[in-house]
């Protein structure tokens, strides 16, 4: 009963200091544009988190999630019209709206989805979510053709004054709904339906065999998912007070897939960071750089290949090295690490940045930038002087990377012999 107090206290601070953040963030970044990416966050975290709960939890690799983050979206615009026509709901519940509307579309959709399981349901996930943006062209009336359907949240009663006219207000919205989304798909993790959706992903076959439908369980998960991401949708819909085909487009749901991945999908918190990176990268990353998209796909592919559990697993690992003492002694390498791979991130920076220039920019001369570098993309010197950085830092890197790993493998070793002793005991 003591260990239970103690989990339970911890998880309580965990959650205060979550909406203790979502309270502060606005008043420490005060700008519109602080505003309005902190917004986007919340939004992020939802749909993330959703997406989270087919992959990490299910373990069904979906192609389409941005079907029903989509859905709920134009659900949620039309509402809002409705409403700026007279009808009596609170703008506040238009969100609510979006997910029952895509939880709808899912029973319909997930009941011919969740048939098949692995590959098979990825590529029935593709396929629906090319119907659903092909359809989202085809028929004006409701998707808004190209133009889409644009609404005002300004709009029905306004108790205490509260317009959600000012991306203030409509923030702290958001950040409710975000609190409120978070802890009940944390609760579902807690729930039978939830450690049966992981038994579902570990051992399908042993738990058809002590009588449990592993179609139905994805089937239900699959409906509580999409009600999740059509939340999500319908607060985007609120923030950007207009919808287009793009929401349910396959580029959309590959950004969920990425950043859940490099977020971690195998923790609760790691999507939580993926939505944060999403909208760091849509907002910050593609405003610095046109090659943004190709940065991101070298992450990924870096990830994949040293770090499948993205950056939660990272945290995970450290922490636990550093709780059995060992990580302090590592802190030097670390540290050359971190600073030889931003020197190598330089350098082949700075190559894809000539590159683009030359391809997109070749009128405006071979002249540019660079972090304050002047670069001439046709000059053998701006070339080389990149590739020597390039190269100065992988070696440094290569090296210390190959002591670290030594190093990593002694701690890892000395912390499962106590885990070991621990367990004898």
């Amino acid at each position: 009963m003591k260990k239970l107090k103690i989990f339970n206290r911890g998880r309580f601070i965990v959650w205060s200091g979550f909406a203790l953040i979502l309270v502060v963030a606005p008043l420490l970044f005060t700008s519109s544009l602080s505003h309005t990416m902190l917004s986007q966050m919340g939004i992020a975290i939802i749909v993330c988190l959703s997406y989270n709960m087919l992959l990490g939890q299910g373990g069904m690799l979906s192609f389409g999630h941005a079907v029903y983050s989509g859905m709920g979206s134009f659900l949620a615009i039309h509402t809002l019209n409705l409403v700026s026509g007279g009808w009596p709901l609170p703008v506040s519940l238009t969100p609510i709206v979006g997910g029952v509307a895509a939880m709808l579309v899912a029973v319909v959709l997930g009941w011919v989805t969740t048939k098949k399981a692995a590959t098979p349901f990825a590529m029935i996930t593709l396929g629906v979510g090319e119907l659903v943006w092909a359809m989202s062209l085809m028929f004006p009336e409701f998707f808004g053709g190209e133009g889409g359907v644009s609404g005002n949240r300004i709009a029905g009663n306004k108790p205490f004054g509260i317009t959600f006219g000012p991306q203030i207000q409509l923030y702290y919205l958001i950040a409710i709904y975000t609190l409120v989304c978070t802890g009940l798909m944390f609760a579902f993790t807690r729930t039978p339906l939830g450690r049966m959706l992981n038994a579902v992903r570990d051992n399908p076959e042993r738990v058809e065999f002590v009588g449990y439908d592993t179609q139905r369980v994805r089937y239900i998960a699959f409906i509580i998912a999409a009600f999740f991401a059509g939340i999500s949708g319908g607060l985007a819909a609120l923030n950007f007070e207009i919808v287009t085909s793009e929401v349910v487009s396959g580029y959309r749901s590959g950004a969920y897939l990425l950043f859940t991945f490099l977020g971690g999908a195998t923790f609760f918190f790691g999507p939580i960071l993926g939505g944060i990176l999403m909208v760091l990268a849509f907002v910050l990353l593609s405003e610095l750089t046109k090659a943004w998209l190709l940065y991101l796909g070298l992450i990924f592919m870096l990830m994949v290949m040293f770090a499948p559990g993205g950056i939660a697993s990272l945290i995970m690992m450290n922490l636990q090295v550093a709780s059995y003492g060992k990580l302090k002694p590592m802190l030097g390498k670390y540290l050359i690490l971190f600073v030889s791979g931003i020197v190598v991130l330089l350098g082949a920076a700075a190559m894809v940045e000539m590159v683009y220039h030359l391809q997109l920019n070749q009128a405006l001369g071979p002249q540019l930038t660079f972090m304050r570098v002047d670069l001439n993309a046709k000059s053998a010197t701006s070339w080389l002087g990149a590739l020597a950085v390039l190269l100065a830092g992988l070696s440094v890197f290569e090296f210390t990377r190959k002591r670290f790993a030594v190093q990593w493998g002694q701690a890892q070793e000395y912390i499962d012999k106590e885990i070991k002793s621990k367990e004898s005991l």
